[in-house]
């Protein structure tokens, strides 16, 4: 695994930053939104991530890292669209939840198969994308990320109907 370089230091740092951010207000407001500081926040730290990410060529040219950048990017700014100018009426805060929650999404594959891959140093867990190990925590975001998309539409309903 190569090293990391300073803007590598910076995308993991703010990555982590915004993971935490996330998960704090997924908690505390059920959905992800700008009306709230800890969106907002969440928002404009994944467009630097997933910007940043697209500078980043250590593995290589332009690959599936690279292209979760561009899905973020386009989630991220699709939710952004939802929440500001509700395009869809009353279905816009679904799409708004599905969007930033996706986010989230596209953040931990990325993160997840890193650490793998890097760490403890010297000697990794994994060194292969294929390896089972990261493809079961592939799986495991994907089962939790459709649970929290359902929880979050069944609450956004509800939330409505009051």
């Amino acid at each position: 695994m190569p090293d990391m370089t300073l803007l590598g230091w910076f995308h993991t740092i703010f990555g982590v930053l915004a993971l935490v951010t996330a998960f704090y207000t997924l908690r505390k407001y059920t959905v992800i939104s700008t009306q709230h500081l800890t969106g907002k926040l969440y928002v404009y730290i994944t467009i630097f991530v997933a910007g940043s990410s697209l500078a980043i060529y250590n593995q290589g040219g332009f690959g599936i890292a690279h292209w979760l950048g561009v899905l973020t990017l386009v989630a991220v700014f699709g939710g952004l669209v939802m929440e500001k100018f509700k395009l869809f009426g009353g279905f816009s805060k679904y799409f708004q939840a599905l969007g930033y929650t996706s986010t989230l999404l596209f953040h931990m594959i990325p993160a997840i198969t890193d650490f793998l891959r890097r760490l403890p140093l010297g000697d990794p867990f994994v060194d292969s994308f294929e390896d089972p190990l990261i493809l079961n925590f592939h799986l495991a975001f994907l089962i939790i990320y459709l649970i929290g998309i359902v929880w979050q539409i069944r609450w956004l309903k509800h939330a409505g109907d009051q």
